[in-house]
């Protein structure tokens, strides 16, 4: 499809499940997400025990890590098409700790999972896809599951619909992340090159303040004055509960939060992009050139 990413996956490839972060709860969305995988005639490769766990991580470090080895693939015969990572949570950061040869080819996965794609990109490799998970692929609707596929299979996906809040076209690298992993990257080797990018930031379960905090926190390190254009996809369970006593003069939406710390850059910003921790999360691949569309509120790949 395009030299910005690893060759087609063909029927008959294989794709090796990569248990990176939380230790999983229950098996029947794994099992759902993995007879998905082999609907499309792929061939799945579990390598770890599903109850594997240390503490509250899907293993040890070094276990988790053989994951992702080619030196742990080597036993199973030619390496896999594509790593799917099977939940997100906590751990995958811990992993860039020492050093993490990660093979240029398709890396699925979000949320937590997003040090490993940001990781990836920033060496220069290709294929980091920003998408469903196996543990909740089956739970997409059925666009999200067509899109995840195209991608993989080397047909080019349409573009996504949001909301404009700031005009103008930007063109760049595509950068897809969650906020609460990507801000912890500031300042290592593993977070990509901002200049010129097209950032798009989800997340979960935090507060206005917080998503405030880490948002000035990119802007202190001169972060997001670097992008060409800025996309928000979901923030679920981000809003301020309502509290007795408390008027909302004396808080911030999540909204407000987002549109104020993003209002000066002079750059395109989009919300509302079905991307995150909701269903209805469109897989978008790392590093590939994109147009986002402050006006029409489009966010495009240029494949």
């Amino acid at each position: 499809m395009s030299d910005w990413l690893p060759p087609p996956l063909r029927p008959g490839d294989r794709v090796r499940l990569v248990a990176a972060s939380s230790a999983l709860a229950e098996c029947q969305r794994l099992e759902a997400g993995m007879a998905m995988l082999e609907g499309w005639g792929l061939e799945v490769d579990l390598p770890f025990a599903p109850e594997r766990r240390w503490g509250y991580l899907a293993g040890r470090d070094q276990e988790r890590l053989a994951d992702l080895l080619p030196s742990a693939q080597a036993a199973t015969g030619d390496p896999p098409a594509l790593l799917a990572c099977v939940r997100g949570g906590w751990g995958a950061a811990r992993l860039l700790e020492g050093p993490l040869p990660l093979p240029e080819g398709w890396l699925l996965g979000f949320s937590d999972v997003t040090s490993l794609l940001l990781a990836q990109q920033a060496k220069g490799l290709r294929g980091a896809v920003h998408g469903p998970m196996v543990t909740t692929l089956a739970a997409e609707p059925p666009w999200s599951q067509e899109r995840l596929r195209q991608l993989l299979f080397g047909e080019v996906p349409d573009p996504l619909q949001g909301t404009p809040w700031q005009g103008g076209q930007a063109e760049g690298p595509l950068l897809v992340a969650n906020l609460t992993v990507a801000t912890h990257l500031l300042g290592t080797e593993h977070l990509p090159d901002l200049e010129g990018a097209v950032l798009l930031l989800e997340d979960v379960g935090e507060a206005p303040y917080r998503i405030e905090r880490m948002l000035t926190h990119w802007r202190l390190c001169g972060a997001l004055q670097q992008l060409a254009g800025i996309g928000f996809g979901s923030f679920q369970d981000c809003e301020e509960p309502d509290g007795e006593g408390v008027s909302a003069g004396e808080r911030f939406s999540l909204e407000q939060v987002l549109r104020e710390r993003t209002a000066d850059l002079g750059i395109p910003v989009v919300a509302g992009l079905p991307v995150g921790h909701e269903p209805g999360n469109a897989a978008l691949p790392l590093g590939v050139p994109c147009r986002l569309d402050g006006g029409s509120a489009e966010l495009s790949l240029l494949l």
